[in-house]
C-alpha cells in the first residue's frame, strides 16, 4: 500500500527511534510505500537529522520532516496542525496515497480530516489515553477553563477518532477492555500491539562476562553485591520517593544490595530525593548512571532483580513500558506495581516478577520476602515471554496484519 505516516513526535527524538522507525523499516521490507512527516524539535534535529535521514532513504522511506513549534503554548500545535495538513494535503493529492496512519491524537486530527476530503483509509495508532495522560500527567489543570475546553475538544475527538478509523491500534487489553465498554463502542474491532524493543540489542547474549566485570569496577560494585536497577528516567509517571522507600526496607534484608539507577536525568534531582527518603544510607549504595543507548543492556545486566513503580493512574491503562520489554528481554526479574497497562498479566502469564498491589510498607515487605523465591526461577522465562509478546519482528508481524487488512 501506499501509506502516510504522520507522528506528532520526532524521528531524532529516542521515542522515533524506537518506536516508529523499526516498524516502518519492517513494513517497507514487506513492499509498502512510506511517506513519513513528523515535528522535530531543532536541538536535535540539528545533532541527528543526517543520520536519520540516510537511515529511512536507505529503507526506501520518503521522510518530510518539519520543525516542531514550542511557543506559546495552544496557538503553536494549532499552527503545526495547519503545517501537518498542508504536508498530507500535497502528499495525498500527488502520490495517491491509500492509507493515513496516525499516532496519536494530534496526528489522528489530520487523519480524520484526510478520510472525510479524500476517502483514504484512516489507522488511529492511539497510543493511549492521549488526553487524560495531558490531566493525569498535571500538564493540563483542568480547574483553567481553556485547558478544560482543549480536553472536552479531544475527549469528543477520541470518540470520533475511534467511530470512524478503519484500524484502530491499543497498548494494551486493559485499555481495549476500558474502550469495549463505552457506551457506542462494544462492537469496535481494535487491535493490540504493545510498545517492541529491540531484542536483538538488549539480549543476554550480546554482553560480555568482561564487559560486566569493567562496568563494576568503574563504578564500585563489590563481587558479591546483590543490585537492584532502575532503567529510564524518573519525572511524571514514575514513584521515586516509593522506590526509594523499596530500596531502604531490602537493605535490612539485604545489607550488600546496590540500587544502580540508570537515568538520563540529572544526578542532583534524584540524589535530592535520597536525602528526603533515606537520609542515612550509606555511601556506595546508590549507583546512578547515564548510558548511552548501546551500552544501556551491558548496565542492566549488571542487576539481580530490576524495579518500577508507575503511578496507577486512569490513563495508565494504556500504558505499554518499553523499560519492561527491554529488561525481560535480558532476562532480568522484575518488581513493578500493580494497575499499570498489561504489566500484571504478563508477568502473572509467565514472566518472573512480582506485583506490589499497594506500595505501603507492609505490602512491600511482603514482596520483599518473596524475592528470594523469585530469583529461583529460570531467568529464560522472561526471554521467552519478551521475544513472544515484546519483539519487533512480532510488533511488525501485526502490523502487517493490519495493513493486508485494508488492502483487501
Amino acid at each position: 500500500m501506499k501509506a502516510l505516516y504522520i507522528s506528532y513526535d520526532g524521528m531524532t527524538d529516542p521515542l522515533g527511534q524506537s518506536q516508529v522507525i523499526p516498524y516502518l523499516q519492517g513494513l517497507s521490507k514487506n513492499g509498502h510505500q512510506f511517506w513519513l512527516i513528523s515535528f522535530e524539535k531543532k536541538e536535535r534535529f540539528i545533532s541527528g537529522g543526517a543520520q536519520i535521514k540516510a537511515l529511512l532513504e536507505r529503507a526506501g522511506i520518503v521522510w518530510v520532516p518539519c520543525t516542531y513549534t514550542e511557543k506559546p503554548p495552544v496557538i503553536s500545535t494549532i499552527y503545526d496542525i495547519f503545517i501537518m495538513r498542508k504536508r498530507a494535503f500535497a502528499f495525498i493529492k500527488k502520490e495517491k496515497i491509500q492509507v493515513v496512519h496516525c499516532r496519536s491524537y494530534i496526528s489522528a486530527l489530520c487523519g480524520l480530516w484526510a478520510k472525510k476530503r479524500f476517502g483514504t483509509k484512516f489507522i488511529f495508532d492511539m497510543r493511549g489515553f492521549w488526553a487524560d495522560e495531558r490531566v493525569d500527567g498535571g500538564i493540563w489543570h483542568l480547574s483553567n477553563w481553556l485547558y478544560r475546553l482543549i480536553y472536552n475538544y479531544f475527549k469528543q475527538k477520541e470518540r470520533a477518532f475511534l467511530l470512524n478509523a478503519d484500524a484502530i491500534v491499543s497498548l494494551t487489553d486493559n485499555a481495549r477492555t476500558e474502550i469495549l465498554s463505552w457506551q457506542g463502542c462494544t462492537q469496535l474491532s481494535i487491535d493490540v500491539i504493545p510498545c517492541c524493543a529491540d531484542l536483538d540489542l538488549f539480549s543476554p547474549e550480546k554482553v560480555l562476562p568482561e564487559q560486566k566485570q569493567t562496568l563494576s569496577q568503574q563504578v564500585g560494585i563489590a563481587p558479591g553485591s546483590f543490585v537492584v536497577s532502575y532503567l529510564g528516567s524518573v519525572g511524571t509517571w514514575y514513584m521515586l520517593p516509593e522506590m526509594l522507600q523499596f530500596f531502604g526496607l531490602l537493605l535490612e534484608k539485604k545489607p550488600h544490595a546496590i540500587f544502580l539507577i540508570i537515568s538520563p536525568d540529572k544526578p542532583e534531582q534524584i540524589l535530592n530525593e535520597v536525602k528526603k527518603q533515606l537520609p542515612d544510607i550509606a555511601p556506595g549504595k546508590i549507583v546512578i548512571e547515564k548510558a548511552e543507548r548501546k551500552d544501556v543492556p551491558a548496565w542492566a545486566s549488571l542487576s539481580d532483580l530490576s524495579l518500577f513503580f508507575i503511578r496507577p493512574l486512569y490513563s495508565k491503562k494504556a500504558s505499554s513500558p518499553t523499560k519492561m520489554a527491554e529488561l525481560m528481554g535480558l532476562g532480568i526479574p522484575l518488581v513493578c506495581n500493580a494497575g499499570v497497562g498489561d504489566v500484571e498479566s504478563v508477568l502473572r502469564s509467565g514472566g518472573n516478577g512480582l506485583i506490589i498491589n499497594s506500595l505501603s510498607k507492609e505490602e512491600m515487605s511482603r514482596s520483599i520476602a518473596q524475592i528470594d523465591e523469585l530469583l529461583k526461577a529460570n531467568r529464560n522465562n522472561n526471554i521467552h515471554c519478551a521475544r513472544a509478546m515484546f519483539s519487533l519482528e512480532e510488533g511488525v508481524r501485526r502490523y502487517e496484519k493490519i495493513y493486508a487488512r485494508l488492502h483487501s
